[in-house]
């Protein structure tokens, strides 16, 4: 029998030799001293091996463990030396297989058809809120408790709201993984209503008389001259405050005054023409002037490589004196009840919001451009912003700090 002060004095003999122990374990030593604990064994009538493991990271006690372990798997009918590599197959799928390296590969198909705004939404969830707590974790250990964790913990940040679009996102995630054969349940599924997520607060969209006191607002706003033109733009376009933020200069063809924004990034990935009255083209050409070097229209206050932010927007507004009255996402709905009381037509002012149309027969036939009528609409547009303004005898945006 083996004892581990003579498996301490194995030195090398420059040849390959077998020490046995009991039961079938030996100990094969290598010609330059390598030392591992063996098992031979038959089944079905073959000759099997089984390698324990390497001298001294495995004592000889743990071996004769394993030895036994092995010996029931030989008695059943079983063999240890393919059960063994199938165990480390299965560890090598389980560290392949943790949820950021299977959410990076779905998100990846997601974003490609999907708005900016929604890839940076998730992106942060992911990267500040989810990752940190389950990403290193196997998909199949992960349970409702840990993804409720993650919920709790948005909730006592103060986003419950962001913490039930979270659970949504993991949901989506591990239905993916089951169809997918990746994850065997949905520990996100069973969790809605975990956070109590406070009522929407409707904000109502600017009724004409209110106008002139947002323009008023806005002129008195002391933030950068940049912010406030996009502002002012935003509203004479009605686009998205995400596709404003990340527009680029060459997106903008002043001559034919037309915006054409790449269907990568609207939010039903289809490519929009935005008309642009005389004010906005106003608007557009300081802004090019502004952004000095950057391709971007609204370039980021700490690179021109990058475009602002689009809470910069809400920011503005809510310094303005209309924090919990009005958000960016309004000036469309103004518009859209505005123009509908001038007498434009919905399937026009539709067009110019780039919704899309519910009935998909209808879509499938629909897919006039109105651009003419809309060039109208948008000078139309921007006229009654200035009469209303000019009406209660408010002064235009003047100029203001350009850093």
């Amino acid at each position: 029998m083996l004892t581990d002060t003579k498996l301490r004095k194995i030195k090398p003999t420059g040849r390959a030799i077998k020490l046995t122990d009991e039961k079938g374990l030996y100990v094969y030593v290598t010609p330059s001293g390598g030392v591992s604990f063996r098992y031979d064994y038959r089944l079905n009538g073959k000759r099997e091996t089984l390698t324990l493991g390497r001298y001294p990271d495995l004592s000889l006690g743990h071996a004769r463990e394993q030895l036994a372990e092995a010996r029931t798997l030989v008695a059943a009918g079983q063999s240890p030396a393919r059960t063994k590599q199938y165990g480390k197959i299965a560890a090598r799928v389980a560290s392949g297989n943790t949820f950021k390296v299977f959410t990076e590969s779905w998100f990846g198909r997601m974003a490609f058809s999907r708005s900016a705004s929604w890839s940076d939404l998730n992106r942060r969830w992911l990267d500040r809120d989810i990752y940190p707590i389950i990403g290193h974790m196997p998909m199949n250990e992960i349970e409702a408790q840990h993804v409720l964790a993650i919920m709790e913990k948005m909730d006592e940040k103060g986003i419950a709201k962001s913490a039930e679009y979270a659970r949504g996102l993991i949901a989506q995630i591990f239905k993916f993984a089951v169809l997918k054969k990746r994850a065997k349940a949905n520990p996100a599924s069973d969790l809605r209503g975990a956070v109590m997520v406070p009522a929407p607060k409707h904000r109502e969209p600017l009724k004409a008389k209110n106008v002139p006191a947002f323009i008023e607002a806005l002129d008195a706003y002391s933030g950068r001259l940049s912010t406030k033109l996009a502002i002012k733009l935003l509203m004479l376009t009605f686009v998205r405050k995400n596709e404003l933020a990340a527009a680029e200069k060459n997106e903008f063809d002043l001559e034919a005054a037309e915006w054409r924004i790449p269907a990568k990034r609207m939010k039903m990935k289809d490519a929009h023409i935005v008309p642009l009255s005389r004010q906005a083209l106003e608007c557009v050409g300081e802004l090019i002037s502004i952004a000095s070097n950057s391709r971007f229209l609204l370039p980021n206050l700490g690179s021109l490589d990058k475009y602002m932010a689009g809470t910069t927007f809400n920011k503005a507004i809510d310094t303005m004196g209309y924090g919990g009255k009005f958000t960016p996402h309004g000036f469309r709905a103004t518009a859209s009840s505005l123009l509908n009381e001038m007498g434009f037509r919905p399937d026009v002012i539709e067009r110019q919001l780039a919704h899309t149309e519910r009935n998909r027969v209808r879509a499938a036939y629909n897919r006039a451009e109105y651009l003419e009528e809309r060039r109208q609409m948008m000078q139309a547009w921007a006229d009654y912003i200035d009469s209303l303004v000019a009406g209660a005898n408010v002064s235009p945006i003047r100029k203001g700090r350009h850093a």
